[in-house]
């Protein structure tokens, strides 16, 4: 008889689930290299994370049967693929796309009601997520609604460990894509210069990107777009809706925005995890890691360690960007931050300027996303106009 080798935890137990966060506090505090069946080897201090995300040699990206550009891959053919997507999000191409996230923002905050009771996410925070992304990529609205019904089977597919839903999912996915990219080919010199239609005119090497390529790097963005953007604007309303003072003080001071959204996204991360290959055998506090170990880095807990910033949950708007690990670190740091950054610090403009005042929904209490998800499921809100129709502040 095979004995089943024992765990350290369950991730997916109800305990856990019920408050993600603060299990993973827990976790840090008693066994902060963990095993488990569901996540195998996680790191939850912020030392054993950052160690990992520089060690890049003995920490494989490539943790997925699929191909997954470019973070999937490793040096050197991660290095030839990054250099191709990082001008997509330079300062020309943000500060070209700004009035066009502005616009959106501005529509969805004033289809708000006047002075009532909304549930959030659904309302707002996808419809945000979703319309900003398609904008940015140059998709039509029709794909809107089907990427919102495959953005939560992915998310069913992924907690369920279902590899098979999971394919399917992803080639659900591809069919989305490859139909954009023969419409735009068949289309010729008509085709619309977008963003997607750039990336086919993409070199690697000395030949042109292919399509699976160009699918792959489309998958990635927006996987990752969808759901993180949509979980940030979630907690970053809920930590304001409780907040009022800092609510006024960032109505009166926007220019606190950038660093007040990071700090808040540090608290309580829209990202709990990413993955990665032991190359070799590794040791962290005393449990050695062996190779191929597939090791989870535990995001949501790292950004929290005391060691690193005292007490997790004090709001400080001084503290050192360079330790605040919401966009990861190393070589395979976001490079979609400057979007990310520049979407949220507009929604929140917005949402703060056009509202005098947001709080949380009387007698409904805010549902708490389950791994992998982040933020909320669920977030009654109640949100209030000026007495006229004069935004709080001006733009």
């Amino acid at each position: 008889m095979i004995e089943k080798p024992a765990y350290d935890w369950n991730p997916r137990s109800d305990d856990v689930q019920k408050d993600q966060i603060a299990a993973y506090d827990d976790m840090r505090h008693r066994c902060p290299v963990a095993h488990s069946e569901y996540l195998n080897w996680s790191l939850f201090r912020h030392e054993d994370v950052v160690r990992a995300l520089h060690a890049h040699e003995t920490f494989s990206n490539s943790v997925s049967n699929r191909l997954v550009v470019p973070n999937g891959m490793d040096p050197p053919q991660h290095t030839l693929y990054r250099r191709i997507i990082e001008p997509y999000f330079n300062a020309q191409r943000m500060e070209a796309f700004e009035p066009v996230c502005r616009q959106i923002a501005i529509e969805l905050v004033a289809n708000l009601p006047r002075a009532g009771e909304v549930e959030f996410i659904s309302a707002f925070a996808e419809d945000f997520a979703l319309r900003v992304q398609a904008a940015f990529l140059g998709w039509p609205t029709k794909l809107h609604e089907p990427l919102r019904r495959w953005t939560r089977r992915n998310h069913e597919a992924t907690l369920a460990r279902d590899r098979t839903a999971m394919e399917d999912v992803a080639y659900e996915f591809d069919r989305y894509i490859r139909s954009l990219l023969m419409e735009r080919r068949n289309a010729g010199a008509s085709a619309p210069n977008d963003l997607t239609t750039s990336l086919m005119r993409e070199r690697v090497g000395d030949r042109l990107i292919n399509d699976e390529e160009i699918v792959s790097i489309l998958r990635n963005w927006t996987v990752g777009e969808l759901s993180t953007i949509s979980a940030s604007v979630g907690i970053l309303a809920y930590y304001l809706a409780g907040r009022p003072d800092l609510q006024q003080q960032l109505r009166e001071q926007p220019a606190l925005l950038p660093a007040a959204i990071d700090e808040i996204l540090r608290i309580h991360a829209p990202l709990i995890a990413n993955r990665r290959i032991a190359t070799a055998p590794v040791e962290f506090c005393g449990r050695t890691l062996p190779a191929d170990a597939r090791v989870t880095l535990m995001w949501a807990s790292a950004n929290r360690d005391e060691t690193v910033f005292g007490d997790p949950d004090t709001f400080r708007l001084d503290r050192d960007p360079a330790l605040n690990l919401l966009y990861g670190a190393g070589i395979h740091i976001c490079p979609g931050a400057p979007l990310a950054r520049l979407e949220l610090r507009i929604v929140m403009e917005e949402l703060l300027g056009q509202n005098s005042r947001i709080a949380l929904a009387s007698g409904q209490a805010p549902v708490k996303a389950v791994y992998p998800a982040s933020g909320f499921s669920s977030l009654p809100l109640r949100v209030e106009r000026p007495a006229k129709d004069d935004a709080v502040f001006s733009q």
